[in-house]
């Protein structure tokens, strides 16, 4: 049977530290942040049955788990440097431990960002990571930076993920293939780390669309102090989604979830930098709507009309699981 530092050992600890001063093995680790840079610090918790199915894919859920710290770094424009990982456990099983610690650093090293540390126990299944990047002085994209005739853009595709969700519901009938492929953008996201650090100095705020767009955009604009108009028949839909009635695609593009794409803002003059940052990290951008003084969220369809839409996006303590 493993121990706690075991499983520490032969699962977790590397070499030798890369980007720490000290790593693994002793109470604390030691970062020495690169001069004249500032740190960008974010916390993100996966509870089974509430943000994953139980049984859920060891590999693919340490991918997870990392990329959704991860996108929290490019919403900021940061540079990945370090993270932690704090796990709790029903039992120690080594073909599991081997599947998620591979997940785990296959996408961390993808980023050069490197485990230093964190802490194990006995519990019921919960993935918490404490993620460590870096960015110079007053090129953070925030989220209370947007300004009055700012584009609002989107980075990817959008709803593929909610659409999975519904079909593991029940929700709607999805054929095998269309489930597996949706399925993917829920299981493993891409962090558009790359894209969050060519806009640095480009846009002006920015957020990862984690709980759904129509909300994630809130969050900006009332940090800003600013409204918008968003185009809700030109978001990005994902192309499984694509396939789907309209109704479907504005409900799950606008308020879906799980899509850890970018929502960012940029003036209309930094359009031809903002196309030019988005080909230099491989990543497409959609524009789709518009920051205004006028407080509040309206929903435009394709020709500008008026849609009067229900929708809200993911809460931890009213929606269920």
């Amino acid at each position: 049977m493993l121990s706690e530092f075991d499983l520490i050992k032969e699962y977790f600890k590397r070499p030798r530290a890369q980007n720490a001063v000290l790593g693994i093995g002793d109470d604390c680790a030691l970062l020495a942040p690169t001069p004249g840079m500032q740190m960008a610090i974010s916390s993100d918790m996966l509870v089974e049955g509430r943000h994953f199915f139980a049984g859920e894919d060891a590999r693919r859920l340490g991918h997870k788990a990392l990329a959704v710290n991860l996108s929290d770094l490019a919403a900021m424009g940061a540079k990945p440097v370090a993270f932690t990982l704090a796990l709790a456990l029903p039992e120690a099983q080594r073909d599991w431990l081997a599947a998620f610690s591979e997940g785990l650093f296959a996408l961390a090293d993808e980023h050069g960002c490197e485990l230093i540390g964190g802490d194990t126990t006995k519990g019921p299944l919960n993935i918490c990571i404490t993620v460590f990047g870096e960015l110079a002085p007053g090129r953070a994209l925030r989220r209370d930076a947007a300004r009055d005739g700012d584009d609002i853009w989107i980075s990817g595709t959008l709803g593929d993920a909610r659409l999975a969700l519904a079909g593991y519901r029940l929700e709607c009938t999805l054929g095998a293939d269309q489930q597996r492929a949706a399925a993917q953008r829920m299981h493993l996201p891409t962090p558009r780390v790359q894209l969050g650090l060519a806009l640095a100095g480009i846009a002006h705020a920015a957020i990862d669309i984690s709980d759904g767009l129509v909300g994630d955009l809130g969050h900006i604009l009332e940090r800003s102090g600013m409204g918008a108009t968003l185009d809700v028949d030109a978001l990005p839909a994902g192309p499984v989604l694509a396939t789907r009635d309209t109704a479907q695609r504005r409900a799950f593009t606008a308020a879906g979830g799980d899509d850890y794409e970018l929502c960012f803002t940029a003036p209309a003059a930094a359009r031809d930098a903002v196309l030019a940052a988005a080909a230099s990290s491989g990543t497409a951008v959609t524009r789709v709507g518009r920051i205004e003084a006028a407080p509040g969220l309206r929903l435009t369809d394709g020709q500008g009309a008026a849609l009067d839409l229900s929708l809200s996006s993911f809460d931890h303590f009213t929606d269920p699981a």
